[in-house]
């Protein structure tokens, strides 16, 4: 493989052309024409123009980006994520046109692009589900009669969705049948496919991830995981690696089990099982993304693996190099999504030009990003504009990195998500380990971050206070309930 085209843009496209380059591959960026003076332009040995700036007359022109391949004799097409990452349609036609996909093979996609499908996948290697329907459902009498047998809440969900689309919370049986033709709705408009499903809800879950990597030769392995629960919207924003709260026993038996997931599916290349975990610590699987993750810096700190070098590998037919045995977690490491986004307003997206645009520096950061000082956020993509990673010996050293890291970090502008950052690391709730998916409902309010500063103890110490103050209420709360009515046997709740 001497020439890869990557079909995307901005940090990921970067980030996957460094690699190339260290493995002395040639590299062939494409952009539209919002990116046409973007850094992963002008770091490519060759780029070319797909269209206007909306994705589907630019990045989504599958077609096109193969026609572009052959013009310039690429071997393979790394997709990065989001855009034809998991499209297996496009996988197939890059295949059949005789250029390598660097990815898993297009069936594989198809079973675990679907939740259903997925879920049957999973099923039949004995991985933990979420109990609920094995199938879509339509029929809101046969939902209503599941329900009443795991319990309220529920949780709809849409089969092809992702991001929180076609996704309802459901408190009382009287709310069923609205909220499930709101969810078929939501989900044809957003995906093209109105199934949905339903499953328990678990009220105060960890989104717990394993990274997973599998060659052509039968090889499987897990690279541990990423604790990925501080989210707004169903969307990460902070993440890290290993997870606080895993015990050894824990860490290998989800391993295995994202190892099994993997297996199901016969699954090539690099790939991540999501897992739900409830407060005593049972886990159940969600999905799998078929792609390489946003947050996939924290798991290459940990055990000194280049995932996008070893996809290329993969891609290339070689056999793993290292076993399971091989690989131990070594340090800790944080990322933090910085987006072009205003946390004090919900965290809407936030437009302008880079006017100040200045990276922190300094033992154990990483900065993977896309942009330079003077550049525009363009309003057509994701409001990212790079992924912020600190490492330390341990997950004290690469907190308090990260704090001096978004101190550094000058962007001058508009406005961006460091200052949630930051807030995030100096929550106590956050430095105990003590936190679910609904970390920014319980903790955060914006003027928490007005009244933020720089090592200002007395802030820190009225965040504990606040703390542990809600603890003590919630454990008078426990305390009550248990002197009540009896306990469900289903306490799971679900994001």
């Amino acid at each position: 493989m001497k020439k890869i085209l990557v079909a995307n843009r901005g940090e990921i496209a970067l980030r996957i052309m460094k690699s190339a380059r260290e493995m002395n591959i040639k590299t062939v960026a494409v952009y539209s024409d919002a990116d046409r003076n973007s850094p992963h332009v002008k770091y490519a040995d060759e780029a070319v123009c797909l269209g206007p700036p909306p994705s589907n007359q630019s990045y989504l022109l599958g077609d096109k980006i193969i026609k572009v391949c052959q013009d310039l004799g690429v071997d393979g097409i790394h997709p990065g994520y989001g855009f034809l990452s998991e499209n297996g349609d496009f996988a197939e036609a890059v295949e059949k046109a005789g250029i390598t996909f660097i990815g898993p093979k297009a069936k594989s996609m198809q079973i675990m692009g679907d939740k259903l499908s997925a879920k049957e996948a999973a099923k039949a290697f004995d991985i933990p589900l979420v109990p609920g329907t094995e199938g879509a459902i339509e029929d809101p009498e046969k939902a209503k009669a599941i329900c009443q047998e795991i319990g309220f809440p529920v949780l709809i969900k849409a089969s092809a969705g992702g991001g929180g689309k076609g996704m309802r919370i459901v408190e009382k049986e009287e709310e069923l049948e609205e909220q499930i033709h709101s969810a078929i709705s939501e989900a044809k408009s957003a995906f093209g496919n109105g199934a949905v499903f339903i499953e328990k809800y678990v009220a105060s879950p960890r989104h717990i991830e394993v990274q997973v990597l599998c060659d052509k030769h039968g090889n499987r392995v897990h690279l541990f995981e990423r604790d990925c629960s501080v989210q707004r919207r169903h969307q990460k924003v902070v993440e890290e690696a290993p997870s606080a709260i895993l015990s050894g026993e824990l860490r290998a038996q989800m391993g295995q089990k994202a190892v099994d997931v993997a297996r199901s599916c016969d699954y090539e290349g690099a790939g991540t099982v999501e897992f739900i975990m409830d407060e005593d610590h049972n886990f159940y699987f969600m999905e799998m993304n078929t792609r390489l993750q946003v947050e996939h810096p924290v798991t290459e700190m940990i055990t000194g693996i280049d995932l996008v070098k070893e996809q290329i590998k993969v891609a290339r037919g070689e056999k793993l190099s290292f076993s399971q045995n091989d690989l131990k977690i070594e340090g800790h490491a944080f990322e933090v999504r910085v987006y072009a986004e205003n946390a004090r307003e919900n965290f809407m997206p936030d437009i302008g030009k880079l006017r100040v645009y200045k990276r922190p520096h300094g033992p154990g950061v990483r900065v993977d990003d896309g942009f330079e000082q003077g550049m525009d956020i363009p309003i057509h993509y994701d409001p990212m504009i790079s992924k912020l990673v600190t490492y330390g010996k341990n997950r004290e050293e690469a907190r308090m990195r990260m704090i001096r890291a978004c101190e550094d970090y000058q962007i001058v502008g508009l406005t961006t998500t460091l200052d949630f950052g930051k807030f995030v690391m100096q929550h106590p709730a956050f430095i105990s380990g003590d936190f679910d998916t609904h970390f920014v409902q319980k903790h955060f309010s914006p003027d928490l971050l007005d009244r933020q500063t720089a090592g200002n103890s007395e802030e820190v110490a009225a965040l504990m206070a606040a703390y542990l103050l809600e603890k003590r209420k919630q454990s008078e709360v426990s305390a009550a309930e248990s002197h009540g009515s009896k306990r469900s046997a289903w306490k799971y709740n679900r994001q």
